[in-house]
């Protein structure tokens, strides 16, 4: 089955109402039957975001999704952390963060070449090692 990763923007889209994101990201996960890949290093960061401007309960909502098997989270190894240390000093220029960062990093280990994300600026500009190129959804 394939995979796809999940970014920080698509959590929190899914969980607001009120982003602009929010109806894109729930149609294109209506059809969607793809293993859905989140980050260890985002799902700390979505955590932080929902339980402070969502409330604990968006956050509890997320932990229940990942109970559930609707989410599979990936941790870092070593050399990813080596990989997002590479990528950080690359990209330093346009300062894309260790989130992005362990994202591309996992990426690469895991030959995942689609990332389901609102972050156009960083992932578009980044050359991942294994693909010319990320495809960007929704």
């Amino acid at each position: 089955m394939a995979t796809v990763l999940v970014d920080t923007g698509i959590l929190f889209a899914m969980a607001d109402l009120d982003d602009a994101w929010h109806e894109p990201v729930k149609a294109f996960l209506q059809n969607i039957t793809d293993v859905l890949v989140v980050p260890i290093t985002v799902l700390s960061e979505i955590c932080y975001l929902l339980n402070t401007h969502l409330g604990k309960e968006s956050e509890r909502k997320l932990i229940a999704s990942i109970t559930q098997n609707e989410l599979r989270v990936e941790g870092l190894t070593t050399e990813d952390f080596r990989r997002s240390l590479q990528l950080l000093e690359t990209y330093s220029d346009v300062n894309i963060g260790f989130v992005d960062a362990s994202m591309v990093a996992i990426a690469e280990r895991l030959k995942i070449h689609r990332i389901l994300t609102t972050d156009r600026k960083h992932f578009s500009i980044i050359r991942p090692r294994h693909c010319r190129s990320f495809d960007l959804l929704p």
